[in-house]
């Protein structure tokens, strides 16, 4: 299994996208971090370990890579290749008590 794979393969492989055309867009427009840095193309390389971080339904999702797939496999197959971390709401400041 490989080591790497590009960050737009990830996002489609992984189902976070449905196409690998979206995947593109969102990290060309500068959308997405990859371990805090913002990255600015598709073709970034990303290995297990590394945590994601991108704004999609009004919240921030953060997910950490579990495992590097080979292909895209059904969604069950999918949803394992990343655990979620906690998100955070997209708000412009303040507390929501």
């Amino acid at each position: 299994m490989a080591e790497s794979l590009r960050l737009d393969k990830f996002l489609w492989f992984a189902r976070i996208v449905k196409t690998r055309g979206l995947a593109q867009q969102l990290a060309e427009d500068g959308r997405i971090r990859l371990s805090g840095r913002v990255i600015a193309r598709s073709h970034a390389p990303v290995k297990i370990g590394d945590v994601l971080s991108f704004a999609v339904h009004g919240r921030v999702r953060v997910i950490r890579i579990e495992a590097i797939p080979a292909r895209r496999g059904p969604p069950a197959e999918a949803r394992a290749l990343y655990s979620e971390l906690p998100d955070t709401p997209l708000t412009s400041g303040g507390s929501q008590d």
